[in-house]
């Protein structure tokens, strides 16, 4: 019985699907004829098939039309040739408004040719960037370009820190176009593809694990795959068998082949544990949730052998497209006739005789730019490409993908994916994603780099350099072979490798005295198997154009080393250091006019003052001379005088503090000071110049006209400098060491009180480690360096132990303890008072005493008498007992004159604001106090 209801059971399904879905739609809508060209032996295909067809039923049963898209299916059979020849079947015999396929880039890139030719739109989901939009008017991309999901890629290796990828794709275009978009994101993102691996898509699985092998000797750990599912599960399932899916390990895979997971057989979802893939996101809705319902119940039906296959990207994009296709097509219209024949022809295979489309400009317009919001999400079509919007992040885990995040251009990589109007809310951090099972179910993140491979060691070179032992010694165990090294540069390379998240042992090796430079070793490092090149080595542009350094490690600059005077407190004319020449002689200048001001102020009116020539000479020098040393005791009657002793005695008073204060500095503090202040003095007196031998500060001196070649000389060690600057240039050594800063701070460590340092220091980047260009190393081991900079008592320690302690050299930062000379200068404004006032003072005194013999001066006497007459006035004592309204008539003084008024010379009798009563003058008092002040 039951035999009989199965029968009849599939007679009624057959029935159901022979039946025409569209019978009972609008039958007096027009035709429009749409080709799909499919590889309908594919999962793919079939589940686009499907989705068409549930689209052509959706849309015109919903509404109301003047148009109807007929489907007209052809089997491309996974064949370039066969899906041209189905176009032009399409085209010539269909007369078709459009054409939906082909699904794969290589078979579309032949038929959007053909589209152009007779301007028909060709809408595939063909991503590979290769197959460009420029170069086609009537290419409309349905689906995302694969190039839009290098920035999720890029964002992944940057968030785990891996520096270095390999990039494994197909032998096709669709493999080989993601190549340049993969390579600018990485670097953007601080990494870049080491190495490109390329596998033939027919490849057998002997040809796949031989090129596995190749991969397995490189050191890189992280793979991006980029290749169909086909040789996808070829490829996994080798790998997993050469042990290359286990711990260390990471691959990411891109779409297609992240979005057809699901229909993968379940030993390569086994293989592939701990893959990490981005697929486009489709954020879920209810039209979405009923439509998978019956999508499956239809795929199923038609497809019974498919158990085990579900709904994909590429099945709603195919739904969305044909959608817009049906809108635009009753937008546009449907023309009749549909093609312009020029020719009338019929070979299948001539171009020419399909003639171009009437329908097609007008269509192209309206689905060139289209904005709809349908199953996949927004489906916003610009310039003929589908606009990507946001990916999401999934791990293949226990045989399924898991969702661990998503990436998005306005969040990057995020737990959740927010609305764009909600893009402040962004997660970021170092806990933006799910936790993630790597190969090999490990919770840790992959390194990316192993240093090791098979056991081997990481060699380190280093050079046994002759002198400057202090940086870096080179010993060879003669019985054991094993290199012994040790230095500045290896304490500090020991502790920054101790810090390195790789625990891999160091081996050092020897490079030999072959090699007259470390440019030369660094040129070769590629080349002689070497890991790293660690030695005193600085960093420059010329040396970076082969090596990748690290992060500087040692202080950086260029200085310059000089022998320092003897000390000059032995000098038996010491006390004449602390003013210069030019103060000297304005001192004595100011002594001998301010003592001749007071002369003329006290002469006739101070006894003191008067008496013979030379006491007077003698006078003018001793009362403002005295006043520097002490308080002079002679009594000054004139208001004029005290006006001009008190400045005076304030200028005074300046003076010897700051005369004290420098002298006492000088016979205190060491005078460290260069027998050459500068280069421009090395160059005028034409001194040697000693370096290092081999190191680059030569042909940094000559390139930068710092120092002609023919005036350097090179040593060897920190004792030859010295030896050399004892001797001078004129005994065969030099006038100065310029060396880098490390080198010169050793050279002043040992010999602290013979030299000095001298400005400028000419800057430069100090001392890094060499690297292998391209090694990821150099990013960790940099970061350490700044660790251990930051670290200041370890790298103190490091520095003390090796190259000394500043401690016991105070003068080895070249800062010298030189007291300043007093200038002129200095002391200008204090002259200048000093100056004025005495000059006002002489002139008040002049015009007083020539007003008072003005008669003299109306006199008919000839102007030599006159003079004479003033000057025996002036060396004329005042007689204090005239009355000041009596005069002195010119024939007291032997001038005749004519009959004239009676004249009178007013005699002032002053008190004086000194007297001996009061025991010391105001003016002594006022001095000894102010240099006790000065003293205490």
């Amino acid at each position: 019985m039951q035999t009989p209801q199965l029968f009849w059971l599939h007679m009624l399904l057959f029935m159901c699907l022979c039946i025409d879905p569209l019978s009972g739609f609008n039958a007096t809508a027009a035709k429009a004829n749409v080709g799909i060209i499919l590889d309908l032996d594919g999962t793919v295909g079939k589940i686009c098939k499907t989705c068409i067809s549930m689209a052509i039923e959706d849309f015109y049963s919903n509404r109301d039309y003047n148009t109807m898209i007929e489907p007209h299916f052809r089997d491309s059979r996974s064949d370039v040739v066969t899906a041209a020849s189905a176009a032009i079947d399409l085209l010539k015999n269909t007369q078709v408004m459009a054409i939906i396929g082909p699904q794969r880039s290589i078979q579309a890139d032949f038929v959007i040719d053909i589209g152009d030719k007779v301007e028909v739109p060709i809408i595939s989901t063909a991503t590979s960037p290769s197959v460009s939009l420029k170069n086609s008017s009537y290419f409309i991309r349905s689906a995302w370009s694969s190039s839009s999901q290098v920035k999720p890629i890029a964002a992944i290796v940057k968030k785990f820190g891996w520096r270095e990828v390999v990039f494994v794709y197909e032998d096709s275009t669709y493999g080989s176009g993601l190549v340049p978009y993969l390579t600018v994101d990485l670097l953007k993102s601080n990494a870049v593809i080491s190495q490109q691996s390329v596998i033939s898509s027919n490849a057998t699985e002997d040809q796949i694990r031989q090129e596995l092998g190749k991969l397995m000797k490189m050191r890189t750990r992280v793979f991006v795959v980029h290749m169909l599912p086909g040789l996808a599960s070829r490829f996994f399932k080798v790998a997993k068998e050469a042990g290359m899916m286990g711990k260390g390990y990471a691959w990411l895979i891109v779409d297609v082949l992240t979005s057809l997971l699901d229909s993968m057989d379940p030993q390569t979802m086994e293989a592939m544990q701990g893959v990490i893939g981005v697929k486009a996101y489709v954020p879920k809705s209810v039209e979405l949730i009923n439509f998978e319902k019956r999508w499956r119940k239809r795929f199923h039906m038609e497809n019974p052998e498919m158990d085990r296959t579900e709904l994909n990207i590429f099945g709603l994009w195919s739904y969305d497209s044909i959608t817009v296709l049906a809108e635009a097509i009753e937008r546009a219209g449907v023309t009749s006739p549909q093609f312009n024949r020029s020719v009338d022809g019929a070979n299948l295979t001539d171009l020419g005789a399909i003639g171009t489309s009437l329908a097609g400009p007008p269509l192209l317009g309206w689905i060139r730019n289209h904005m709809a919001r349908g199953l996949s999400g927004d489906f916003n079509i610009s310039n003929g490409q589908l606009q990507p919007s946001a990916f999401r992040i999934v791990n293949v885990n226990g045989g399924k993908e898991i969702s661990i995040g998503f990436w998005s251009e306005q969040c990057g990589i995020s737990r959740e994916l927010k609305p764009y109007d909600h893009q402040d809310d962004c997660l970021t951090g170092k806990e933006n994603l799910d936790p993630i099972v790597w190969p090999g179910k490990e919770n840790i993140v992959p390194k990316g780099w192993e240093l090791a491979v098979n056991g081997e060691k990481f060699r380190v070179g280093v050079t046994a350099k002759i002198g400057f032992n202090e940086f870096l010694k080179v010993e060879k165990n003669e019985e054991t072979g094993v290199v012994q090294a040790t230095g500045f540069c290896i304490d500090v390379f020991e502790k920054v490798w101790e810090n390195i998240p790789y625990s891999v042992p160091v081996e050092y090796v020897a490079l030999g005295t072959e090699y007259r430079s470390n440019d030369e070793i660094m040129q070769k490092l590629d080349g002689k198997d070497l890991d790293a090149f660690v030695a005193d080595i600085t960093v420059t542009a010329s040396r970076s154009k082969y090596i990748d350094f690290t992060f500087p490690y040692s202080e950086s600059g260029v200085g310059i080393v000089v022998p320092i005077k003897p000390n000059e407190r032995k000098n038996a004319w010491i006390f004449m250091k602390p003013l210069t020449t030019g103060l000297w002689l304005t001192i004595g200048a100011f002594v001998v006019y301010t003592g001749f001001v007071i002369w003329v102020l006290e002469h006739r009116v101070n006894k003191a003052f008067r008496g013979p020539p030379n006491q007077q000479v003698g006078m003018i020098f001793w009362f403002s001379f005295s006043t520097l040393v002490f308080a002079q005791r002679e009594k000054v009657r004139s208001n004029l005088t005290r006006f001009v002793v008190i400045v005076w005695v304030f200028v005074v008073l300046v003076l010897t503090s700051s005369y004290t204060a420098n002298l006492t500095s000088m016979l205190t503090v060491d005078q460290l000071q260069p027998k050459i202040n500068s280069v421009n003095d090395l160059i005028k007196n034409g001194e040697f110049v000693g370096h290092q031998i081999g190191s680059f500060v030569s042909e940094f001196l000559t390139n930068n006209g710092i120092v002609e070649s023919a005036n350097l000389r090179s040593y060897s060690n920190v004792d030859q400098f010295h030896e050399a600057l004892s001797k001078g240039s004129r005994n065969g050594g030099v006038g100065a060491i310029i060396d880098e800063l490390p080198y010169i701070r050793l050279l002043l460590s040992k010999h602290c009180d013979k030299y000095t340092m001298i400005g400028p220091i000419y800057p430069t980047s100090g001392f890094g480690f060499a690297f292998p260009k391209g090694s990821p190393l150099v990013f960790d081991v940099s970061h350490e360096i700044l660790r251990l900079k930051e670290d200041t008592d370890l790298m103190v320690r490091i520095t003390e132990k090796w190259l000394g302690d500043e401690k016991d050299c105070p003068n080895a930062n070249g800062a010298l303890s030189k007291s300043q000379r007093l200038n002129l200068d200095s002391f200008k404004g204090l002259f200048l008072i000093a100056g004025v006032s005495s000059t006002l003072a002489l002139a008040i005194f002049l015009s007083s005493f020539l007003y008072e013999n003005r008669y003299l001066l109306e006199s008919t006497a000839s102007t030599k008498e006159k003079l004479l007459g003033l000057a025996r006035i002036f060396s004329r004592e005042k007689d204090e007992s005239l009355s000041s309204k009596e005069t002195t008539h010119p024939s007291e003084v032997g001038i005749s004159v004519a009959a004239s008024p009676a004249m009178s010379i007013p005699c002032d009798q002053d008190q004086g604001m000194f007297s001996q009563d009061e025991g010391f003058s105001t003016v002594e008092i006022f001095v000894k106090q102010r240099r006790q002040e000065t003293y205490s």
